[in-house]
């Protein structure tokens, strides 16, 4: 799906709701659609906006609803609607959920004989028709052929058909696809039925061998050899292709018109004996020597196909000249036959008699000799009844459903291949009509459940499709197949259910009164519903809803309006002491606006702190009242420089400080100096540092205590040698 396709998710001429684009070509793009009132998937064709308004493409495109549209028939694809919407021209037609014959043979390469057959008729029993109503199509080939899943061709795009023979309307231009071109449109010349047949000729070729007869890589390459060339005969790209149908597919490849079928329904007839064991007429035959040997072909003479080793030898006349005598030989006397004659009469007449009675015996014979019965399962009914009829036996048809074999195929046989009986005799032989069929149930207007019930009942198989609809949500709007089609069981059934017209988002109602919000959501189509709420909105305003706004609802569903009773009194709350976040979580919890305003303190202990509250706590007030807070400022003094308090005593070292705005904490520390008692031996901050005014500095004082006793032992009295009492000793 192109997400940049305008088309796609929207509805159409407010009836096609557009799903996906199916195929883009030269002048419009196809799209499947669902017709929302007929409940059934389609195709639309819209035109290019780029050939909008172009006359020539808007006439092809009108000329091909018009033509599809007068043309009725099970291989043609049916025309539901044409039309004009948003500035495009568009066709709606039958969708078809199935390939082309184009991606056929891409997918599956050469087809089965008489698969390729059997499409090629469907093909010429689609132009037939149109043909007989006038109109020449053009451009057969396996991309206008789409193929269902039971097997059927439907032939579509007739933008560049015309009503009877045509000759081109722009000099130097090819109407047609360039691989199937019959030699008259590839020169520009006049266009008759017989360029559709050189087509669908084209087209079994192509099917039978997965190639065209002429390819090249330019259109006028091919157009040439359309022309001037000689087709291979189809056999000699695929072994096992008999060589009446080479005859067959030549002859409606033939140059001239006149050597072709004279219509469809004669191309029809040759394939149809074809498949029955019948060789080709004379003229097929004719028509295919010339086409191969380069001649002209006399579709009225009987020259046929021979092969080599079959040809007639030629011989040449003998010495006489018919009644006259050669030159250099005498006259003899003639004999006298009579007699012989009488002999020869003779015995002529015991022969013939011989003869007669021979046959005589031999008739009654072969009468009383048994028919044997040929093996004809697996076979088209036509066919079997051919060679039961070939055996000089009767065929009895019975025709019965059957879950695995196609239409028109013989499931079996009896008595069995190979038996002996009398000859005249009947073989019954079962021919399938196709699935088991059912009838298609009327569940419109049902409830769902009750259509899926009437659905499987009928051995049918429901397929639901929720479309937004004006009708109660749940019932079946449309279905498809129409009520009392016959179809086969297990078949699929679409039925359009209705889920409500389309959902419309909840419009923005905050602020309105009640009475204003429920006009409003009735214009929308919803129903209302009143819920009173606490609210600090004015009594009677609305606040919300439930579904809440935007909410995407189908008119007819029910809108609940929340309604504001009208703002409360509130206890103002007490948020002295706490610091300034915590004030203004508190007033805004309580759904009070709070205001700030500072105010400057000395003391450290207030700053950020609410010290004020106007209205003060406890008072009544609405909702949405300002509450002024007042909150501390620290004013910051200059700093000043330690002074150098060491070697202080304690009373002079906080003196000192306390006269230069700083606070004095006094650490006091063992000491048994008696000078260090009550002095300062240290500070923090150090002297000179810059601080705070008011800040503290910490004094280390010094304070006695009495001096251990001496535990240190006795020393014995010195002993001096002679050599300790030379030494000197030290200076002081």
């Amino acid at each position: 799906m192109n997400a940049n396709d305008r088309f796609i998710g929207r509805v159409f001429d407010t009836r096609y709701r557009i799903l996906s684009r199916l195929g883009t070509g030269g002048m419009a793009a196809v799209y499947l659609a669902e017709d929302q009132e007929l409940g059934r998937r389609v195709a639309i064709k819209i035109l290019d906006d780029r050939h909008a308004n172009d006359v020539g493409f808007l006439e092809r495109f009108r000329r091909e609803a018009q033509n599809a549209a007068s043309l009725s028939h099970p291989n043609i694809v049916a025309i539901y609607d044409r039309g004009e919407a948003e500035g495009s021209s568009y066709i709606a037609m039958e969708y078809l959920e199935g390939p082309t014959l184009k991606d056929l043979i891409v997918r599956e390469g050469p087809l089965p004989i008489p698969v390729a057959i059997d499409y090629v008729r469907q093909i010429l029993a689609a132009v037939g028709f149109a043909h007989r109503n006038g109109i020449v199509h053009r451009d057969i080939k396996p991309h206008n052929v789409l193929v269902g899943e039971d097997g059927r061709c439907k032939v579509t795009d007739f933008g560049i058909a015309r009503s009877g023979a045509s000759e081109m309307t722009e000099v130097g231009s090819i109407v047609g696809t360039a691989q199937y071109l019959s030699p008259e449109q590839a020169r520009g010349g006049p266009i008759s039925p017989a360029s559709d047949l050189y087509s669908a000729g084209v087209v079994l070729y192509e099917l039978l061998t997965g190639t065209v007869p002429f390819a090249g890589e330019q259109p006028l390459e091919i157009a040439m050899k359309h022309l001037n060339g000689v087709p291979a005969a189809p056999s000699t790209h695929r072994r096992g292709i008999p060589r009446e149908l080479d005859s067959i597919v030549l002859r409606a490849l033939a140059k001239t018109p006149a050597a072709r079928y004279r219509s469809a329904e004669a191309f029809d007839a040759e394939l149809a004996s074809f498949a029955r064991g019948i060789a080709p007429s004379a003229e097929t035959e004719a028509a295919a020597t010339a086409l191969l040997t380069g001649g002209s072909a006399d579709v009225g003479s009987s020259t046929a196909i021979v092969p080599p080793d079959q040809a007639a030898k030629v011989t040449k006349p003998g010495g006489a000249y018919y009644g006259y005598q050669p030159p250099g030989r005498s006259r003899r006397k003639r004999p006298r036959v009579w007699p012989w004659l009488l002999a020869l009469l003779a015995v002529t007449a015991i022969g013939a008699g011989a003869y007669f009675g021979y046959t005589k015996i031999q008739t009654r014979l072969d009468a009383s000799a048994p028919a044997i019965i040929p093996f004809v399962e697996g076979l088209r009914e036509e066919q079997a009844i051919t060679k039961i009829r070939d055996a000089e036996l009767t065929p009895d048809v019975r025709r019965v459903a059957h879950q695995k074999v196609s239409a028109d195929y013989v499931i079996s046989q009896a008595p069995p291949a190979g038996e002996k009986t009398t000859k005249g005799n009947s073989v019954r032989i079962r021919v399938s009509t196709g699935l088991p069929k059912a009838t298609v149930p009327d569940v419109r207007n049902m409830k769902e459940s009750e259509a899926i019930a009437a659905l499987q009942q009928a051995l049918l198989v429901p397929q639901v499709f929720e479309i937004e609809s004006s009708k109660p949500i749940g019932r079946v709007m449309a279905q498809d197949p129409k009520p009392g089609t016959k179809v086969a069981q297990k078949a699929r059934v679409r039925i359009n259910v209705s889920r409500g017209q389309k959902p419309v988002g909840v419009p923005s109602l905050a602020g309105l009164t009640f009475d204003q919000a429920t006009q409003t959501l009735q214009d929308a189509g919803f129903t209302t519903g009143r819920t009173d709420v606490e609210s600090n909105e004015a009594a009677g305003n609305v606040v919300g809803s439930l579904p809440g706004e935007g909410a995407l609802l189908r008119p007819g569903q029910r809108v609940t309006l929340l309604v504001s009773k009208g703002p409360r009194a509130i206890s103002v709350p007490d948020v002295n002491g706490l610091d300034r976040a915590d004030a203004l979580v508190t007033l805004k919890s309580a759904g009070l606006v709070p205001i700030v305003v500072t105010q400057d303190t000395t003391d450290p202990v207030d700053d950020g702190v609410v010290i004020g509250q106007i209205p003060i706590a406890q008072d009544e007030v609405q909702p949405g009242t300002v509450i002024t807070i007042t909150v501390g400022k620290l004013l910051v003094a200059p700093s000043v420089q330690v002074p150098d308090v060491s070697g202080f005593d304690e009373a002079g070292a906080v003196s000192t400080l306390e006269a230069a705005r700083l606070r004095a904490t006094v650490v006091p520390v063992d000491t048994t100096d008696p000078a260090q008692e009550g002095v300062v031996l240290d500070q923090q901050p150090a002297a000179l540092e810059s601080a705070e005014p008011g800040a503290s500095v910490t004094i280390t004082v010094g304070r006695l205590v009495a001096a251990p006793p001496d535990t240190t032992p006795a020393t014995p009295p010195a002993r001096t040698t002679a050599a300790a009492a030379a030494r000197p000793l030290p200076k002081a």
